[in-house]
């Protein structure tokens, strides 16, 4: 059975408004919202910084290593209607179980607030790998999970970093090629402060007594919302690639 042209083509037009957005310089709110939120970091205490970055150090050598995730099997489905589909079932299940974690992490105070990171981080990797495998792509390869952390960047990084590893994913194809074989040369710092700097904001107000329950659901719910959507278009920007060569 044949493609559904009128999908392919909707989705083309929605990728090529995505792209123009992330090729835009950074906004004056854009900057003024990074100043704002190096302001914020100053205030927040050393043992929160330190737990941030030790679960962000941890995730992301994990990835790196392809330990702890299990990989997906690649789906054999070529038509992006149908990948898609499954795609969006799957961002729901873990926007459900991310906002029931956060809704019960948020209730229980500051401990429990704090192991929502580490916790949160973990299905958000989980997701990207599910996402990737439904797309038709095989994780057990590095430069798979190398484009994963990438969508990951994307996602939450200030649109000055963004441009950077967007810049990357237009030529994957290319770039892939000349990476290294040694993975662990992946700056992991600047991938942790970048996330660092975009969640806190939202993520400390679910420390707050009386209202972390409710900004842990929602806080949870809206930042892998962003992931899932991030990376339909990530991979329909190779989707897309593709299909003009053949």
């Amino acid at each position: 059975m044949p493609a559904t042209p009128l999908y392919d083509t909707h989705a083309l037009g929605e990728l090529s408004v995505w792209q123009h957005q992330m090729r835009q310089p950074p906004s004056l709110a854009n900057r003024l919202s990074k100043g704002l939120q190096n302001r914020v970091n100053r205030l927040i205490p050393q043992r929160v910084h330190d737990l941030i970055t030790g679960a962000i150090k941890h995730m992301t050598r994990a990835v790196l290593a392809g330990s702890e995730f299990t990989a997906p099997s690649p789906s054999a489905e070529i038509r992006l209607e149908r990948k898609e589909e499954a795609v969006r079932n799957r961002i729901v299940w873990y926007k459900r179980v991310g906002a029931a974690e956060g809704g019960v992490t948020g209730a229980g105070g500051i401990l429990l607030g704090l192991a929502d990171f580490p916790l949160l981080l973990s299905l958000k990797m989980k997701m990207l790998y599910d996402i990737a495998a439904l797309y038709g792509y095989d994780v057990s390869d590095y430069r798979e999970r190398l484009f994963v952390l990438h969508i990951f960047q994307l996602a939450f990084s200030s649109q000055e970093r963004r441009q950077a590893v967007f810049a990357h994913m237009e030529q994957w194809h290319e770039f892939a090629a000349t990476l290294p074989d040694d993975i662990h040369q992946f700056d992991w710092q600047t991938f942790q402060q970048e996330y660092r700097d975009y969640i806190d904001l939202a993520k400390l107000l679910q420390l707050v007594p009386g209202i972390g329950a409710v900004v842990g659901v929602v806080a949870n719910w809206r930042l892998l919302d962003q992931l899932g959507e991030t990376a339909m278009m990530a991979y329909r920007m190779r989707w897309a690639s593709k299909r003009a060569i053949e």
